[in-house]
């Protein structure tokens, strides 16, 4: 994980494919306002941890994925839960991060300061 020039490292877990417990479509909104901020605000995490439901927002079709692309770009690290897109069987539709495993997730958390979840 990155450390960010304030001192912290931080990591965000995303587990819905969308952001809260709303109707789809509005979590596909709302996680996308939420992406689109961050990267304008510069307060970029460490990483970025996916799993269950959220590994949908790294594969094809995404309505996020140019935002991932982005982060990734500026050295975010995505980690994708391996054991999710193998059961979803979305492994070959993954677009953006590094498919992991539990110890990769385990080791972001470990090494993080502060972990947001969505």
């Amino acid at each position: 994980m990155t450390t960010r020039p304030d001192g912290t490292a931080t990591l965000i877990v995303i587990s819905r494919n969308g952001m809260g417990d709303a109707e789809p479509e509005l979590g596909q909104r709302l996680i996308r306002t939420y992406l689109t901020l961050l990267l304008e605000s510069n307060m970029l995490p460490g990483a970025i941890c996916f799993y269950t439901n959220g590994v949908r927002l790294v594969t094809e079709g995404s309505p996020v994925l140019d935002l991932l692309e982005q982060l990734a770009n500026r050295g975010v690290h995505l980690i994708v839960c391996k054991t999710c897109v193998d059961y979803f069987g979305l492994t070959d539709q993954v677009r953006v991060g590094v498919i992991g495993g539990m110890t990769d997730v385990i080791a972001a958390q470990w090494e993080a300061q502060k972990i947001i979840h969505l």
